[in-house]
């Protein structure tokens, strides 16, 4: 059921939406993207990641990659989020794809209820906002497939835990793993593993 989502905050101005991917996951570096995208963007498959099979989300995002006017995908990796812990990293994450875009933006989108400002541009905390808006949509669409990606090549790495099917949430599985192995250097040490 395709769902219609706004295009712009305001029609007028250069729009950035910012989503991450992989908070709530026990390993693995959590990822966000920041997009730009035309003004007469639509794609009537686009939809928070979450809402997405991961089918329809490897079939967006090079339609994203290719009509956005600029996008960008960066990480924090398992070390940081220990070090200043999964919010700051998220939102790390986030200043990051901001620092990458070709284009600057004038207003920041954000998904969720907690940002810290990225320079002197103006930002606006959206909760539930990669469903409620394109641009966020879009960037939740590419940080989920960034990081699933990069979750099935360190799978080959550390086979045992799964990474591959269960993207490092905490499964059953994932937990009766770590139980057994141990933890991988990829592992979110101050995460309540098992």
């Amino acid at each position: 059921m395709a769902k219609t989502l706004l295009g712009f905050f305001n029609p007028a101005g250069v729009e950035a939406g910012c989503d991450e991917a992989g908070r709530g996951c026990l390993a693995g570096p959590v990822f966000a993207a920041a997009v730009i995208l035309t003004k007469d963007f639509y794609h009537p498959l686009l939809n928070d990641s979450k809402q997405l099979t991961e089918k329809e989300r490897e079939f967006l995002r090079p339609i994203i990659e290719r009509e956005a006017r600029a996008w960008a995908v960066a990480s924090a990796d398992a070390a940081e989020i220990d070090k200043i812990n999964i919010l700051n990293a998220s939102i790390l994450s986030m200043h990051r794809a901001l620092d990458k875009l070709i284009i600057k933006p004038d207003l920041i989108l954000v998904d969720g209820n907690r940002f810290k400002p990225w320079g002197e541009t103006r930002h606006l905390c959206i909760t539930g906002g990669d469903g409620k808006y394109a641009s966020i949509a879009a960037a939740s669409v590419l940080a989920k497939s960034y990081r699933d990606e990069f979750m099935r090549k360190i799978a080959q790495e550390y086979p045992m835990y799964g990474w591959d099917k269960n993207m490092a949430y905490p499964t059953k599985f994932h937990r009766e793993a770590i139980r057994e192995s141990g933890i991988s250097p990829y592992h979110r040490k101050t995460f309540r593993l098992l």
